[in-house]
């Protein structure tokens, strides 16, 4: 092919980790350049969170603009719509999570799409298509996402938005736990702390269309009457403040409902040893979290009498099993519910979702990091 001549500006891609940054370099003389002519399907260009080194997201975090990227044959650019601000989001971004991508990196771990183009090899796909990373996938924070065409499911189109952004991290955490650890049948009993979580509020609901019982412990606070009534108004059978269960017979409190089998603790500390207060003989506690950061202590008796088990979950091992093959079919499940009414999250400061534009991703983080006291959960509007 003939060879043209340009001038002014050489432009250079400079890459960072998995991210490509632009630099134009000003060249004082006119340059001749051949090349080659070919035919390559560009994203448009983007905008990201990235953060270079690991430590307190609100100070290691920009937003940058990133280059238009190649969509290959059997790839699939995204249009992001929304994406969640989760702890474990965090915890990347300070370097203390078990895994993580290495730096420099996009934020974010999910959230769901809008098929903007697809390669030529493609099938399954077409513009306008929502979709969500399945599994989970790094770097959901950012306006174009360009990625092989197995990383992405698609969904129904009528799905809530801000439910299809967070529907595989915390719904799915609370129905696997209660399908992995013990056989539960309708009329039995489960048991957990932190229910105003909504991981919490999503195993009272999924219990209650189970018909399974559920026993649920908050902390003592204002308003606890009230939160009371909307987990109740959600399916929860039984809702206890930690200081009504300071007694020596807390199963004497409850009015036909049989000893839990099952527990689940994301508190730690004293919270945890009230879940296994509950539990029967041989029953078995999850644990998933730890937001009051304490250990969790079992006395001997308990271990010997009642002979009780000790357990955790931990979704990204899972996601890691073969019975990861099936998850796209149990996210499908749970946005039906969502979309029926079945699956939502109620209205309590740390578990109502704000949805949040871009532009205003700072004040966000700011949030997300408790500056500002108990918020919503943050999620990323991309639209907005």
């Amino acid at each position: 092919m003939a060879s043209l001549v340009r001038s002014a500006t050489l432009r250079f891609l400079k890459p960072l980790g998995n991210l490509t940054l632009n630099y134009a370099v000003n060249h004082p003389r006119t340059q001749t350049l051949s090349f080659r002519a070919f035919s390559t399907t560009l994203s448009p260009p983007s905008k990201a969170v990235v953060y270079e080194q690991h430590g307190p997201p609100d100070r290691v975090t920009r937003v940058i603009q990133l280059p238009p990227v190649e969509v290959k044959e059997n790839d699939v650019c995204v249009k992001m719509l929304a994406a969640p601000i989760n702890p474990s989001d965090i915890n990347r971004i300070e370097g203390v999570y078990p895994v993580r991508p290495q730096v420099p990196a996009v934020g974010g771990y999910e959230g769901v799409g809008e098929v903007h183009s697809v390669g030529a090899a493609v099938k399954g796909f077409l513009p306008g298509d929502l979709v969500i990373p399945s599994p989970p996938s790094f770097g959901t924070w950012q306006t174009y996402i360009v990625k092989d065409q197995n990383v992405w499911y698609k969904i129904n189109k009528k799905s809530p938005l801000e439910y299809a952004a967070t529907i595989t991290v915390n719904p799915l955490t609370a129905l696997r736990m209660l399908e992995d650890f013990v056989t539960l049948n309708k009329g039995d009993a489960i048991v957990q702390n932190g229910a105003t979580s909504i991981v919490g509020q999503c195993i009272i609901q999924l219990a209650h269309h189970r018909g399974i019982h559920n026993i649920n412990i908050i902390r003592d606070r204002t308003g606890s009457d009230e939160v009371k009534e909307k987990l109740k108004n959600l399916g929860a059978d039984e809702v206890f403040t930690e200081s009504q269960l300071e007694v020596k017979n807390v199963k004497g409190l409850l009015s036909g409902i049989p000893e839990p089998a099952l527990g689940f603790n994301c508190v730690g500390g004293n919270a945890a040893s009230l879940v296994l207060k509950f539990l029967g003989r041989g029953g078995t506690m999850v644990t998933y979290g730890g937001m009051s950061k304490k250990p969790i202590t079992v006395s001997t008796s308990s271990f010997i009498f009642k002979d009780l088990s000790l357990r955790g979950f931990w979704l990204q091992n899972w996601m890691s099993t073969e019975k990861a093959k099936g998850c796209r079919v149990l996210i499908d499940s749970l946005l039906d519910l969502a979309r029926e009414g079945k699956l939502k999250y109620e209205g309590f400061p740390i578990c109502r979702m704000e949805l949040v534009p871009f532009d205003n991703f700072n004040a966000a983080i700011d949030k997300a990091l408790g500056k500002q006291g108990s918020q919503p959960k943050q999620v990323i509007n991309f639209q907005l």
